[in-house]
């Protein structure tokens, strides 16, 4: 068995407390404390802004509307985009691969369970999420895992938890609660059963690999990583955006009177809330103002659970990190659990 050096021990605690040192001063400043603040908002004024869809009732399909979309969601989240991006390249080359797979590297549910709760304090978009799925992919993370940690980010982001309560209700909140926890520990617990060998890891060759990426300066080491993942991440990224932003009258169609909080709409607006792409949190105004626009319980319950979990440039960003079948699982699932959401709406709302 190969057994680390001395040095690469102390390499490892030192590289894995400098991780720890970035994601959290890069946390507070983008996440925590902005979310502090966001917290008082939405309890004393019971909004945390307009949504981002204000225009879907009276506009019309343009380029122009496409790409004012567009700056208005990357004006959002640049920030929060170029942390997961860094976090993602720093996670390849500071975090000990043994160690990492340790934890994480498992199909048992005790590996799921560790990224789901580690994911929470990330409290990040989907899309932002997804480079550090990506980055822990590459280190042997097991796709249940990996999943985990993606999906939590967004779909149990206690931030998103306490302003739903305050802006739109505790039934709101419960749905999105369970539907998120069922998603981030169920759903991809269950997709490592549709990856085979994934325990299957030679874990000194982990450390062989370690000792041996440690004999090339760090810098060329993270600059390789962070320009990999930005040339794998941004084009696909910037472009589905673009392309959503102009489909979106199409994507979430006007509907009036019991049309609107129909079966139909549920099984709709399901399937484009998988598919859409937005900020954190941002769900909570767009259900604000569809609520206002005559959208029923049931459809609104849907958008509760798929707009945050999932959406097309996040599904691009990691799809060469999880295999097809698992991705299309995800996506299912996701719009599964929305529309099941969305009939406890349609009773209950």
């Amino acid at each position: 068995m190969h057994l680390a050096s001395p040095a690469s021990k102390k390499r490892a605690v030192l590289f894995t407390v400098l991780f720890l040192v970035v994601a959290i001063l890069g946390l507070s400043y983008i996440k925590w404390w902005p979310y502090y603040q966001k917290t008082i908002l939405a309890a004393t004024t019971h909004t945390i802004g307009s949504s981002i869809l204000a225009d879907q009732v009276s506009g019309t399909f343009t380029w122009k509307g496409a790409y004012t979309y567009a700056i208005t969601y990357f004006t959002a989240v640049w920030k929060a985009a170029v942390l997961g991006i860094v976090l993602g390249s720093l996670l390849q080359v500071l975090l000990p691969s043994k160690w990492l797979w340790k934890v994480l590297g498992k199909t048992s549910f005790g590996s799921t369970a560790a990224a789901g709760i580690a994911s929470m304090p990330g409290m990040m978009c989907t899309c932002c999420a997804a480079p550090m799925a990506v980055g822990l992919r590459e280190k042997n993370a097991s796709v249940g895992a990996s999943l985990a940690f993606w999906l939590g980010n967004p779909a149990i982001n206690p931030a998103t938890l306490v302003f739903m309560a305050f802006v739109l209700s505790w039934k709101f909140t419960l749905i999105r609660l369970v539907g998120g926890l069922l998603l981030t520990f169920g759903v991809s617990y269950l997709a490592n059963k549709l990856v085979k060998d994934t325990d299957k890891v030679d874990v000194d060759e982990l450390v062989e690999t370690d000792e041996e990426s440690e004999n090339r300066p760090f810098m060329v080491r993270w600059l390789k990583s962070i320009v990999t993942m930005v040339l794998y991440v941004v084009p696909a990224y910037v472009l589905s955006v673009l392309l959503l932003g102009a489909a979106r009258f199409w994507i979430f169609p006007n509907m009036s009177g019991a049309m609107a909080d129909s079966l139909i709409a549920i099984i709709i607006f399901a399937i484009a809330g998988m598919l859409f792409v937005i900020p954190t949190a941002a769900e909570i105004p767009i259900i604000q103002t569809f609520l206002a626009m005559g959208l029923g319980g049931g459809p609104a319950a849907a958008l509760l659970i798929t707009l945050p979990s999932v959406s097309l440039p996040s599904l691009l960003i990691v799809a060469r990190s999880f295999p097809a079948r698992v991705l299309v699982f995800v996506a299912g699932s996701v719009a599964g659990l929305g529309i099941l959401s969305g009939l406890i709406g349609w009773i209950w709302l």
